[in-house]
Order: structure tokens, then C-alpha cells, then sequence
């Protein structure tokens, strides 16, 4: 018995093997990464719901200042223009009503969440662009989250994803828009029962932990089958000589 000559070494498939090891990696990474965002996140709104609303000057004339209650002025913002927000609150689908405001002392426009309206009532609040009564709320400072291709486009004046420069230009408002949005906590118009105050929770999930598991393990399990099938691969194979008997001449 002879032994057969040792296999090329598999150059493609190892190549493509570190690329998905890369990959998978890089994706555990991210995960440890968002993980602690997260939890800075959870910390950061668990402290600010537990402190007394301050006026809006205090908090939007700088950066920053997520999950802050803020009090502030509005000009007439319980007749402001305004578009709507395709949304669920509650597990009841609606809309969300989306208006400007620029409060006393403050810089910049916001766009404020005024509330949720379930999808039945088909009525809106009445809409007076002239009016200039100042409005008071208590808000909740938040930044918009951006958003991606796979939300729909906005049809009518009604939106699929908070977007703050394309609701500020349906508005038609000049200057730029803070990226902040403020969610009213107390109604803008309370003689209108329908407009709920409805403030997105400050409790989030935090499932990172799993999800960079899961993409460690499978990096684990992908170097576990490479090193299996590189074995096999580069183990020499036994070559069979000349039988015996009626072959032999």
C-alpha cells in the first residue's frame, strides 16, 4: 500500500471563511456595543422621569437633554397646521397629531407630538394659522429617530415614520427645525376628549446581550466546522497497489 499525494490547500474556501468570520464578529461586536448604549439609555430616562419639569429655556436652548420634562409657552398651538403620524397607541391604531412650535425664549421651531387620535374619529382639531394665544404644556424632550428605506412615503399630509424636516417642510415652515421632538404630556386642546397625551414609555428592551451571543456562537461554530474540514482535506489518502491473483500478469 502507497500513499497518495497530499491535497492542494482549499486557498477559495478559507478565503471565504474569514470573510463570514469577519462578519460575524463584527456583528457580536455591535451588539456589546448597542448593549451599552442601551443601558445608558434606560439609566438616563429612569433619572430625568424622576425630575420636576423646568421651563423649556432651561433645557432646549442647548444640545442634549433627552427624557427632560420641560414646561413652555406655544402660540396657537391648539389651532396650529399640523400633520398626522400613522401610529398604534395602546394596541388601537390612529394617528399621531404633529405640529410647530417656537416657545418664548427659545431659538429654535420644535415639532410637538399633540397626541394620539384613535383611526374611527375622523374629525381633526380646527386649524387657525392666524391664531397666537399662548398654549402651556408640559412636554417631554426626545430625539426623533431617523428613518430608514423601508418606511412608505407620506401620502395627504399623513406620515409612516418621524421625520422632522419632511413634516417641517409639510408645514411649511422656513428656518431649521431642532431634531428634538417635544411630546405634550398635557392636552392642547382639552375641550377635544379624542387628542390623547400620549408619551412614548421610557422603558426599552434590552435583548443585545442574546442577539452578540448568537453571532459569538455562530462565529464559534464556523471556526469548529473549518478546522473539521481543513482535517479532512489535507489528511492523506490511502492508495491501493496492484491486487493479487488474475490482475498480476
Amino acid at each position: 500500500m502507497t500513499i497518495s499525494e497530499r491535497p492542494g490547500f482549499p486557498w477559495i474556501l478559507t478565503v471565504l471563511a474569514a470573510a463570514m468570520l469577519a462578519v460575524l464578529i463584527g456583528l457580536g461586536v455591535w451588539q456589546v456595543q448597542r448593549m451599552a448604549w442601551k443601558v445608558g439609555l434606560i439609566d438616563q430616562a429612569e433619572a430625568a422621569a424622576t425630575v420636576a419639569p423646568v421651563p423649556a429655556v432651561e433645557i432646549l436652548n442647548q444640545p442634549g437633554g433627552e427624557f427632560r420634562r420641560v414646561i413652555l409657552d406655544c402660540p396657537g398651538l391648539n389651532a396650529a397646521p399640523l400633520v398626522e403620524l400613522q401610529s398604534i397607541h395602546d394596541g388601537d391604531a390612529g394617528v399621531r397629531l404633529i405640529s410647530a412650535c417656537r416657545p418664548a425664549g427659545v431659538e429654535a421651531t420644535f415639532l410637538v407630538d399633540r397626541g394620539f387620535v384613535g383611526e374611527a374619529i375622523s374629525a381633526r382639531p380646527p386649524v387657525d394659522a392666524a391664531a397666537a394665544d399662548p398654549v402651556r404644556i408640559t412636554a417631554v424632550t426626545r430625539e426623533a429617530p431617523e428613518p430608514n428605506w423601508m418606511s412608505p412615503p407620506p401620502q395627504g399630509g399623513r406620515f409612516f415614520a418621524r421625520d422632522h424636516e419632511a413634516m417641517a417642510g409639510a408645514l411649511g415652515l422656513d428656518g431649521p427645525v431642532d431634531s428634538r421632538i417635544l411630546f405634550a404630556e398635557t392636552s392642547t386642546n382639552p375641550e377635544w376628549a379624542a387628542l390623547v397625551p400620549a408619551v412614548p414609555p421610557a422603558a426599552f428592551t434590552n435583548n443585545h446581550l442574546g442577539y452578540a451571543i448568537t453571532w459569538f456562537g455562530l462565529a464559534a461554530a464556523l471556526i469548529v466546522f473549518y478546522a473539521l474540514m481543513l482535517q479532512r482535506r489535507l489528511r492523506p489518502l490511502p492508495r491501493q497497489g496492484p491486487r493479487a491473483g488474475r490482475d498480476i500478469p
